[in-house]
C-alpha cells in the first residue's frame, strides 16, 4: 500500500513539474513575439513606407504637402484663416466622418470635424460658397486623399461660432 501511495505522491510530482516548465515556456515565447515599435528608417524599408516615400516624391504628393506647409503658420498659431465652402461632401471614398471641402487662400482642404449631435445641426447648415473662417491645430495627409487634412476646431459664420470643438475628457 505504501509503494502505491509512494508512486502516485512521485507521479503527481512529475506532472506538476510539467505543467509548471511548460507553463514557464509559453510565458517566456509570448514575451519574445511581441513586436517591438520600428523605427523611423525601417519603417522606411517596409512596403507601406516605400509606397509613401513614392506618394511623397509624385507630383499629386508634393502638391499636397505643398498645400499642408501653405498654412502652416496659421497652424501652428491657431489664427483665423477665411475659407469659401466648395463642395458639402467629401471626395469618394473617404471614410474620415462629417466634413466638408473648402479653398483657402486658392487651395482646396478637405476640413474634418468631430461634432457631438448638438454642434450637427449648425454644421450641416453650411451651403456652397458660404464663407466662414477657421480655425485648426492640425493639418494632416495621407496618400489615399488627394487634399489635406483640416482638423475644423473652430467655425464661424458671418460674426456666429457654428462649431467649436470640445476637447475629450481625459484624452490626449
Amino acid at each position: 500500500m505504501k509503494k502505491i501511495i509512494y508512486a502516485l505522491i512521485l507521479l503527481l510530482v512529475v506532472v506538476s513539474g510539467l505543467v509548471f516548465a511548460n507553463r514557464e515556456i509559453k510565458d517566456e515565447t509570448s514575451k519574445k513575439s511581441t513586436p517591438k515599435p520600428l523605427t523611423a528608417a525601417e519603417w522606411e524599408t517596409t512596403p507601406g513606407g516605400i509606397e509613401y516615400k513614392k506618394w511623397k516624391a509624385s507630383p499629386e504628393g508634393k502638391k499636397v504637402l505643398a498645400g499642408a506647409a501653405r498654412i502652416g503658420k496659421h497652424i501652428s498659431d491657431s489664427s483665423n484663416m477665411e475659407a469659401v465652402v466648395t463642395s458639402l461632401s467629401l471626395p469618394p471614398g473617404s471614410r474620415l466622418g462629417f466634413g466638408v471641402m473648402a479653398r483657402i487662400d486658392g487651395v482646396d482642404y478637405i476640413l474634418n470635424f468631430d461634432p457631438e449631435k448638438s454642434q450637427l445641426e449648425q454644421l450641416q447648415s453650411l451651403k456652397v460658397n458660404d464663407k466662414i473662417i477657421i480655425k485648426s491645430k492640425s493639418v494632416s495627409h495621407a496618400p489615399k486623399y488627394s487634399y489635406p487634412i483640416v482638423r475644423g476646431d473652430y467655425v464661424e459664420r458671418d460674426g456666429k461660432i457654428i462649431y467649436k470643438r470640445t476637447p475629450r475628457i481625459g484624452g490626449c
